[in-house]
Parts: structure tokens; sequence; C-alpha cells
């Protein structure tokens, strides 16, 4: 069988029910919900990011040497994640090459495709519902935007893409350890030393909205319970 290649970003529910559709993930950017207006790269990086994932991802779809090769990517600023499973060290090494070969603009590969028999479709679908844990966890905090953390699983362990400070990272990693089924977590994180200004001004102009609103309110409550008050004055004085 063809081996499947991946090149899309999420995997589709109705991929797991269907056992004619094949069972993919990968991310040629950080997340298919965060919108550019969230992501930490510019737009010219977010084309070129895609523009590899694509390249790579038909590259190797369309090579023969490569048939009984399965691989999942990642591609983030440049530095791009290959994981799955290869049938043999010279298709791995192979696939490395063309890899290294596609774009001088790589600044980094990594490789973790295994030397082994492909997984089967029931395994990357177990693979999928774990990336698909992590990436709603993610929505369920804070700390970060989960359009920052690229998540991609392989064979029960998970790796962690993206452009995050030290606690956003330690953050995403201790969420995605508590997901269920997962054997270890990798992180291959760019370092922010802190987090971007822009980012920073937004979040203390929405701060400054939500005090706003709250003192707003206050002071509404605070209106409105002298008015009671003055209604039951009136009230009460015309019943004397």
């Amino acid at each position: 069988m063809k081996k499947v290649i991946i090149l899309c970003t999420i995997m589709i529910t109705s991929s797991i029910i269907s056992s004619c559709s094949p069972i993919v993930q990968g991310a040629a950017a950080v997340s298919t919900v965060a919108t550019m207006s969230n992501d930490r790269r510019t737009m010219g990086e977010i084309l070129d990011d895609k523009t590899l994932f694509m390249d790579l991802g038909n590259t190797v779809y369309k090579d023969p040497m490569l048939d009984d090769a399965h691989i999942n990517f990642i591609v983030y600023n440049q530095a791009v994640l290959m994981t799955g499973e290869a049938p043999t060290e010279n298709a791995r090494d192979y696939l490395e090459s063309i890899v290294k070969s596609k774009s001088p603009k790589i600044k980094q590969l990594i490789n973790e495709v295994e030397i082994m028999p492909k997984s089967s479709y029931l395994d990357r679908a177990k693979d999928g519902v774990i990336t698909v844990q992590i990436e709603t966890l993610f929505f369920d905090q804070e700390v970060f935007h989960p359009g920052h953390v690229a998540v991609l699983t392989e064979r029960g362990v998970v790796y962690l893409m993206g452009s995050v400070t030290k606690r956003e990272a330690e953050h995403a990693t201790n969420i995605a350890s508590k997901a269920k089924n997962v054997k270890k977590v990798v992180k291959l994180f760019n370092y922010l030393m802190v987090r971007p200004a822009k980012e920073v001004e937004k979040d203390n102009k929405r701060i400054e909205e939500a005090e706003k609103r709250a003192e707003l309110e206050a002071k509404k409550a605070e209106l409105e319970a002298k008015q009671n008050e003055l209604n039951q004055q009136l009230y009460e004085l015309g019943s004397d």
C-alpha cells in the first residue's frame, strides 16, 4: 500500500471511523485554529513554512524509493521535524538527503524516523486522538495561546514545537504529559527571553478594559441600590 504522507494539520474525526481514509496528522503552521494575528511569525515566515511543508509532502509521496515509508512533518520557522517509520537505514538516510536538498532555507532538520515496519492505521488513529486531546487541553488554560505550540504524536511520543518562553514551554509540556496514553513528551521549542511586546501590550489593554467594565458594573450596582433605597423611602412616605 502506498505510504501515508502528512498533508493536513489535524486529524478529522471521520477519518477514525472510515477504514478507507488514511489517518494523518502534522503541521506546516502552529495550529489550524490559530489566526494570523496570534501567530508569532511574520506573514512571510508563515508562507515559507506552508510552502516547504507542502513541497516536502509532495516530494516524499511521489518518490518510489519511499513507498514503504510512513512520514509525518512539522515545519515551524524553517525548522523541520520528521517522524514515522522507514524500512531500512538507507531509506532513512535517503529521506534525509532529499529533505535537505528541498530548501536551502531549512535552519534545522530533526530526524526522528525509526527503522521499523510502518505503523498500522489503528496506531495512527490512537496518535491522532492524543494530538487532538492535547490541543483541546491547550484551550483550557491562559498561560499561552494554543496556536503558539504545534503538536505531533508518533507511537505515543508527543513532539512540541513553537516559539515560546520558558514558562510557556514548561506549562505546555506539563499539560501534554497529562494526556491519556502519552509515553513521552519531546520539547523542540525555540525559546524566547520574553513575550513579544505587542502581546504584552494587548494583554494589558484587555486587563485595563476588564477593570473598567468591572468598575462600571460596580457603579451601576451602587446606583441601582441607591435607587431601590429611594423608591423604598418614597413608598414609606406615601404610605403615611
